[in-house]
């Protein structure tokens, strides 16, 4: 069994929890499962090992933010999202995924410094209005990194995150957006035959925890202030950044 080894199980496990705290409304983090997870497994058994925990994870997260997401955002970026889907689906066989990832971690460490800088001490600044077709843009980065390595989570915070959104409707856009996006992959991973009885078994194993985990991180969401999750989420964009560029030059 692929858990059998605690050091298999113990990467699992911090990957599974990261993705909660993503689930739960600290976008972002989702991006470091798969990366943690292939330290000690093949990258593409981390993937589908974590496909359906992150499928779980969302029934968690989209009842807990059901009465709280914007429409106008999820309209303008499925679509798009369905286009990168499928652009990654097609180009799996060849894309290097260190290099790409490298330059998705460059832009998230960037992006997570200019908005801490322009926002520093509690400076008041007006919300992005960049019009929806930008966001469909947005929508195809963020379904081509979700289906490459579950890594959508940074091209949604650089379209949604200025937009100043209430922090319980910018985790719940993130969490209705996300669970789409995870169902639409369903099919390509099933194409790619990564579903292995040992990766399923794998998975049922690890779903107590990933519930748990989105619970526990959606009841901290609700408990902070909206200026403080801000704060939070553009920290988290610096140390993913970071390590997503850390993970491409070793």
């Amino acid at each position: 069994m692929l858990l059998s080894d605690p050091a298999t199980l113990a990467f699992c496990a911090l990957a599974v929890i990261l993705v909660g705290m993503a689930k739960g409304g600290f976008s972002g983090l989702a991006a470091l499962g798969t990366p943690i997870a292939a330290l000690v497994l093949p990258p593409s058994v981390a993937a589908a090992i974590l496909l359906p925990i992150l499928i779980i994870q969302d029934a968690v997260s989209v009842w807990s933010f059901r009465h709280s997401w914007d429409k106008w955002i999820v309209a303008w970026m499925l679509p798009g999202a369905v286009i990168g889907v499928v652009i990654g689906w097609s180009i799996a066989a060849s894309v290097d995924e260190k290099p790409m990832m490298g330059v998705l971690g460059a832009v998230t460490l960037l992006f997570g410094l200019y908005r801490i800088w322009v926002e520093r001490g509690g400076r008041v600044v007006a919300a992005s209005t960049s019009p929806g077709w930008v966001g469909g843009l947005f929508g195809v980065a963020t379904g081509f990194t979700s289906q490459i390595a579950h890594a959508g989570g940074p091209p949604f915070q650089m379209w949604v995150t200025p937009r100043k959104l209430p922090h319980l409707t910018y985790a719940g856009t993130n969490s209705i957006l996300f669970a789409a996006i995870n169902w639409i992959k369903v099919p390509s991973y099933m194409a790619l035959g990564v579903f292995s009885h040992d990766v399923l078994v794998s998975a049922a194993l690890l779903a107590p925890l990933a519930i748990i985990t989105t619970l526990v991180s959606v009841r901290i969401v609700r408990l902070l202030r909206p200026e403080r999750f801000y704060t939070i989420i553009y920290a988290l964009m610096v140390f993913l950044g970071g390590k997503l560029i850390f993970d491409a030059i070793v």
